[in-house]
């Protein structure tokens, strides 16, 4: 039997396809949500997007520091893997609970696969490069979406045979839903959709602490979207953990925040960053598949708008997936409020057509992923 984890919101798009995979080959599995990610629409609402099945083990952990919500995910995952002895354990991406939920496993001897393995931004300030590195060494499986994630573990020792390159679950999931998306009625209830026209529109997502923990940066970016926002809408759904520091800095009151989706009409504001709570895969997906341009510090979200050929611009100083500057639509550009005011002005001028789709980001990469297990434990 195979546990599959997940915990935070990236989490949930990435175990989709594995689970899909797994039930036509008969594999055997269980879907363990950590409780990392606890609001409604950062889990629940993600699950019914996907058409995941309920989890059948929910550890409730929650929030709290860095040191916190690992040991209570170790603490309470140890004890499920005793009692149900997994053949392996396979845990996505780079969150808390993917480190927490690899070192319990593989100090009961239990195998440890890591989906996404290889990525680094070189930055060891971002906790997620911490808990990318140390996953990686612990892993028997590391199943890698890049060359040069493929490279960066051969770099780190990691022998080539525990090394498989299979392209992008992400990105499997995207390809899935993309035309279900298609079909949401957000752009109509934010008002950007009117007799058949999508007027053009920013979306923004922000979160990492770099970002929101000090006012002064946060003010910063906020206040060049405001000036952006005065050519065209721009669409911040915002994370709650972001929302706190709004709120504990006095900026929301910069924002148009609603209470929902359809409570803030787009089209009757001016000059102002629309600001909605989380929303659900669907109607962000349909959002991001028809922006004028996306702004983010969000890993995953560079690897989609990539595939959609939507501009990019990242707001962070550096990024573990190069491939999406090297082969996408993505420009790295910091959060220097000037150096994001030059980067919009010169994305929106750029010629898109001639960037390339990165090898086995095909929307099989969940199929590969299985095929080896199935070799690997059936041999």
């Amino acid at each position: 039997m195979i546990f599959l984890v997940a915990g935070a919101r990236p989490n949930f798009m990435k175990i989709a396809p594995l689970a899909k995979e797994m039930d036509k080959a008969d594999l055997r599995y269980k879907i363990i949500h950590t409780g990392q990610h606890y609001d409604i629409q950062m889990s629940e609402a993600f699950f019914k997007d996907l058409d995941l099945p309920k989890p059948d083990i929910n550890l409730g952990v929650g929030s709290g520091s860095h040191a916190e919500q690992i040991g209570e995910v170790m603490i309470a995952f140890e004890k499920v893997c005793l009692e149900e002895k997994p053949d392996l354990v396979m845990v996505v991406g780079d969150v808390n609970s993917t480190i927490a939920c690899a070192l319990a496993a593989v100090k009961l001897l239990i195998p440890v696969a890591h989906i996404e393995a290889g990525l680094r931004s070189f930055d060891r300030t971002m906790p997620e490069e911490i808990n990318r590195l140390l996953t990686d060494q612990i892993s028997d499986y590391l199943f890698t979406t890049c060359e040069d994630a493929n490279i960066n573990l051969k770099n780190e020792g990691i022998p080539e045979s525990k090394i498989f390159f299979v392209g992008n679950v992400m990105i499997d999931t995207l390809m899935d839903q993309l035309e279900i998306a298609r079909t949401s009625d957000i752009l109509k209830r934010l008002g950007l959709e009117v007799e058949d026209r999508i007027m053009p529109y920013a979306l923004l997502t922000l979160h990492r602490p770099s970002n929101v923990d000090e006012p002064g940066i946060l003010g910063g970016i906020l206040n060049v979207l405001l000036d952006f926002s005065g050519q065209i809408p721009v669409i911040f759904p915002i994370h709650p953990r972001t929302l706190r520091r709004l709120r504990k800095f006095g900026l929301l009151q910069e924002i148009d925040y609603g209470e929902d989706a359809s409570s803030v009409r787009v089209a009757e504001k001016a000059r102002s960053i629309i600001g909605l709570p989380p929303l659900g895969y669907l109607d962000f997906l349909c959002l991001m598949a028809h922006a004028t341009v996306m702004l983010t510090d969000s890993g995953g979200i560079q690897e989609e708008t990539t595939i959609l050929g939507i501009p990019c611009l990242t707001l962070r100083n550096n990024t573990e997936r190069p491939i999406t500057v090297k082969e996408g639509t993505n420009v790295v550009v910091g959060n220097n409020p000037d150096i994001i005011r030059r980067g919009i002005h010169d994305i929106l001028g750029l010629n898109l057509s001639k960037k390339r789709t990165p090898k086995y980001w095909d929307g099989k990469a969940a199929e590969r992923i299985v095929k080896v297990l199935t070799q690997k434990m059936n041999g």
